[in-house]
């Protein structure tokens, strides 16, 4: 077979390749979306477990309805001196379904606000990397004007994805955010997906979801950050954690915290997990205003 030949079996290979990651990456990054029953209606977790909640739709700039739950103290008085925790979800579900909601609201005593992204749950839209964090920066200004959450101190908490949403909205709004916690999130997409698929190594240049976090949390240079980390997680390489430890250098402090025999999906389980964020909190937010968690 002449020279030329390979020439253009490879070039078309490589072009092929590229067009398919073009084409299908928001396929790949925000599975949910396409899943049937993600988006059919479903009794929340912490509903189901007695926690009070209201359902907002917010729009956004870009005239995308999105939903927004709010799990409030039970009297506004109590809710303005307790902190509130805003939970971004991972890529893979829109977060209702997890116990994160009424943990943070029964044993911290939080308020707890939890955004589904566009194209996830109940809210309409598409999910691109754009898309998202206008949501996350809708949800953040519906916080900051909430008639008795404005004035609470603010932590975001993300993990996985909501990691990476997380870094951005932060790094974007530092003054008005108390505290950041991720888990498990990355350095970028670039260099995300290659841990998943070697080849795509070479055609990262056709990635539009870049979700540039080692980069972002560069502009983080006030609040105290805690990272958490599985041991065993083999979606998310320890080392991006690790390294996005290390490029955050800011004056309130950063806490690591190493769960080694958890996965990507279960560090919520391991034994110290809750216990891990109450102590961040009592020192990151301040130490009269969150309770030790009792054993």
């Amino acid at each position: 077979m002449p020279l030329i030949t390979y020439i253009v079996a490879g070039t078309t290979i490589a072009f092929g390749t590229g067009a398919l990651l073009y084409t299908f990456q928001t396929e790949i990054l925000y599975p949910a979306r396409y899943r049937k029953k993600s988006r059919q209606f479903i009794t929340p977790k912490f509903a189901a477990d007695g926690i009070p909640f209201s359902e907002t739709t917010l729009i956004t700039e870009d005239n995308v309805r999105i939903k927004v739950y709010i799990c409030k103290r039970p009297t506004d008085e109590e809710a303005r001196q307790r902190p509130t925790i805003l939970v971004l979800h991972g890529n893979r579900g829109n977060g209702q379904r997890s116990i994160i909601t009424t943990k943070f609201y029964n044993e911290l005593r939080c308020n707890v606000v939890l955004l589904s992204y566009r194209g996830y749950g109940h809210s309409e839209g598409k999910p691109t990397e754009k898309g998202i964090k206008i949501d996350a920066q809708t949800c953040l200004d519906y916080v900051k004007r909430h008639s008795v959450l404005k004035g609470t101190k603010l932590v975001i908490y993300g993990r996985s994805l909501g990691g990476a949403v997380a870094i951005d909205l932060v790094s974007r709004n530092e003054d008005l955010v108390e505290a950041m916690i991720v888990e498990n999130t990355f350095l970028s997409i670039p260099k995300l997906l290659p841990t998943f698929f070697p080849l795509l190594r070479y055609f990262t240049f056709f990635c539009s979801q870049i979700w540039p976090s080692e980069q972002s949390i560069l502009r983080i240079q006030k609040i105290p950050v805690l990272f958490l980390s599985s041991g065993k997680d083999k979606l998310v390489p320890k080392d991006q954690m690790m390294k996005l430890f290390d490029l955050v250098d800011t004056e309130g402090g950063k806490a690591w915290k190493d769960f080694p025999n958890a996965e990507h999906a279960n560090t919520i389980s391991q034994n110290g997990y809750f216990e891990t964020i109450g102590e961040f909190l009592r020192w990151s937010v301040d130490k009269d205003e969150v309770d030790a968690i009792e054993e």
